[in-house]
This record gives structure tokens, C-alpha cells and sequence, in this order.
């Protein structure tokens, strides 16, 4: 038996620990756009692209961040 994915908005939020009000307010979207895109189980080709452009952002940080402290600690190395 298949196991019925789970809407993007939805697994996003959860993974991410936000509301869907400050998942919306991080990608240009109302919270009730989001609850209405979850419960209808549609998803728009923009709302779609804006959690994945969100969601790479977060992962260039992420990686800046990592890049910042190996930097770092290669310059206390060296000192």
C-alpha cells in the first residue's frame, strides 16, 4: 500500500519548526493561502518554487555559517 505524500506546506513547516503564519511570512504568503493550499491538497507552481528558493536559502546559510567557522578555527590553527 503507498503511503499518501505529504503536502509540501505542510512536511516544510513541521521540518522547519514555524507556523504556517511564519512560513508565510518568510516567503511572501498569508497564513491562510498556506491553510488553504494544505486543505484543498493543491499547490501552486509559485508557492512551490518560493518554498524551494526558501529552502535553499536557509542551506546557503547554513553552509556560509559552517565556511565562517572552519575559517576560523584555520586562522587560530595557523596563528
Amino acid at each position: 500500500m503507498k503511503e499518501k505524500e505529504v503536502h509540501l506546506v505542510k512536511r516544510v513547516s513541521k521540518e522547519l519548526g514555524l507556523t504556517y503564519k511564519e512560513l508565510g511570512e518568510a516567503i511572501g504568503y498569508t497564513e491562510s493561502n498556506l491553510r488553504k493550499s494544505v486543505s484543498e491538497n493543491r499547490l501552486s507552481m509559485p508557492l512551490k518554487k518560493a518554498i524551494e528558493l526558501y529552502l535553499q536559502v536557509i542551506e546557503f546559510k547554513r553552509n556560509e555559517e559552517e565556511t565562517r567557522r572552519m575559517k576560523d578555527i584555520l586562522r587560530t590553527l595557523i596563528s
